[in-house]
């Protein structure tokens, strides 16, 4: 054997074994030190979620994630695309939802510490009677946004029902009274009340439900959900959280 057949013989073992090492699944831990940006989809709207990333959640967000390194980027997708997108990994995480939502999706993983707490209110131009809670929805058109779950799941059945695709579109059909109420987030609803100059649209009392929401981001990430957690306990802890609370949410009462 001359030497050139030699040498190729000598280097056959070190191409297999190259070979086998990129079959190998990639450590989440290892994968998730080279992420520098993370895509995820935003369900809420003004004042919690702008396209500019200007609302109350992108900023909790933004400095949560800018504290570990990583920046943010936003979408906005129909909330129940979203999470079959953050599910499947096209994109990496989903930025205010409920909890358990793993049971369904079961490549999410939630960071556990809350991203905030949404009251779900019903708005309306008249009184009604919520001691009952969604049960007294019942004598009443309703609508609300397809793909929030806590609604699909607790409006009773029989109820006169439209789901819509955004906010813009709740209030409208408020505002030509196309529907008695609507069901929406606390902070989101009265932003829109002012925007539309509803003044004869009032939000109700008490809440149908108070909800903890969660960052959710995909199982490939896992590594980075402890460290998003830290982050958002410090800012709760320093004051930095609270401080976007009175600037943005605050005003809105």
């Amino acid at each position: 054997m001359n030497n050139r057949g030699r040498l190729s013989s000598d280097l056959l073992p070190i191409a297999i074994l190259a070979t086998f090492l990129l079959l190998l699944p990639i450590n989440d831990s290892i994968a998730n030190e080279t992420v520098t940006e993370l895509v995820i989809n935003t369900t809420g709207q003004q004042p919690l979620n702008t396209p500019e990333q200007t609302g109350f959640m992108d900023l909790v967000a933004t400095e949560a994630l800018s504290r570990i390194g990583i920046k943010l980027k936003t979408i906005q997708l129909p909330a129940e695309r979203g999470l079959k997108n953050t599910n499947a990994g096209i994109d990496d995480g989903e930025m205010s939802r409920i909890a358990g939502l793993e049971k369904h999706y079961p490549n999410l993983i939630r960071v556990p510490e809350k991203i905030m707490e949404w009251e779900f209110v019903v708005f309306s131009p008249s009184e009604i009677n919520l001691t009952s809670g969604w049960q007294e929805l019942k004598p009443y058109s309703v609508s609300f946004i397809n793909g929030w779950k806590i609604l699909e799941n607790s409006v009773p059945s029989g109820v006169s029902l439209t789901k819509v695709k955004n906010p813009k579109q709740l209030f409208n059909l408020l505002q030509k009274k196309r529907v008695d109420l609507v069901i929406y987030e606390r902070w989101g609803g009265l932003h829109y009340l002012k925007e539309l100059e509803l003044d004869s649209v009032k939000m109700r009392r008490p809440p149908l439900a108070v909800r903890e929401m969660y960052v959710y981001l995909h199982k490939k990430h896992k590594a980075i959900v402890p460290k998003l957690n830290n982050a958002l306990k410090q800012m709760k802890k320093d004051g930095s959280y609270n401080k976007l609370v009175q600037q943005i949410l605050e005003p809105l009462n």
